[in-house]
C-alpha cells in the first residue's frame, strides 16, 4: 500500500493563509465526490493534533436530524471517515473521545513505514506539518492536490520549504469551479 499526502491548497501553494483562516478551501459538491472517491481507498489517517482537531468535526456530521440538513456528499464522506482508523500524533493530547483513534506522542517513522506496509488499503497523511516530517523520512510515496483558484499571499505552505521532491504526474483534472487536481508519484525524496 502507499502513503498518500492530500491537501487542498491556494494556486500560490498554501493550505491556510496568514490568519489561519482556510475558508475559500471549501470544496464543491462536485470536487466534494471525487474526494469521496479517492478516499474510500483510505484505510487509516495520520494527523497531527491540529488536524485532527479540525477533522474530528466528521464523527457527528450527518448524524442530527437523520442527517437532511446536511448535503449527500458531505454524509457520505463523513461516514468514509469514520469506517477509517485514525492515529493522532501529539505529546499534549492524552485521549480521544472518536472512536477507532489512538493517540502516539511522536512521530516514528519506522512504525508509519510498518503501518504502511501492512495496511489492508491505502494511508493517508493528513496535514502538511506532520507530513513535512513523513516527506523528510522519504515516507510518502503520492502527492494529490486541489488546487483552488485563489492567492493567499502566504500562510501555511502544503509542501515543506526546505525540502526537494522530484515528481511525476499521475493525472490532472479540472473541475468547473476552476479547482484543478493534480496527482504526483514521488520518485525521489529530496533532502
Amino acid at each position: 500500500m502507499s502513503l498518500v499526502f492530500s491537501a487542498i491548497a491556494s494556486l500560490d501553494g498554501y493550505t491556510a493563509d496568514t490568519t489561519g483562516s482556510f475558508d475559500w478551501a471549501a470544496p464543491d459538491e462536485e470536487v466534494h465526490a471525487v474526494v469521496n472517491a479517492r478516499e474510500r481507498g483510505v484505510s487509516s489517517y495520520l494527523y497531527g493534533r491540529r488536524m485532527f482537531e479540525t477533522m474530528r468535526v466528521w464523527q457527528d456530521i450527518g448524524r442530527e436530524n437523520g442527517g437532511e440538513d446536511v448535503p449527500a456528499v458531505m454524509r457520505e464522506y463523513a461516514d468514509i471517515w469514520r469506517a477509517a482508523d485514525k492515529v493522532v500524533y501529539s505529546s499534549t493530547l492524552t485521549g480521544v473521545t472518536t472512536p477507532r483513534t489512538r493517540v502516539e506522542p511522536a512521530f516514528d517513522p519506522a512504525a508509519v513505514r510498518a503501518l504502511v506496509a501492512s495496511a489492508p488499503r491505502d494511508v493517508s497523511i493528513g496535514g502538511p506539518t506532520l507530513a513535512a516530517e513523513a516527506f523528510r523520512a522519504g515516507l510518502v510515496d503520492e502527492i494529490t492536490l486541489l488546487l483552488v483558484p485563489v492567492s493567499v499571499g502566504g500562510g501555511t505552505p502544503a509542501l515543506p520549504t526546505d525540502l526537494t521532491l522530484r515528481l511525476e504526474l499521475q493525472e490532472e483534472y479540472a473541475f468547473a469551479s476552476g479547482v484543478v487536481l493534480v496527482r504526483y508519484r514521488v520518485i525521489a525524496p529530496g533532502a
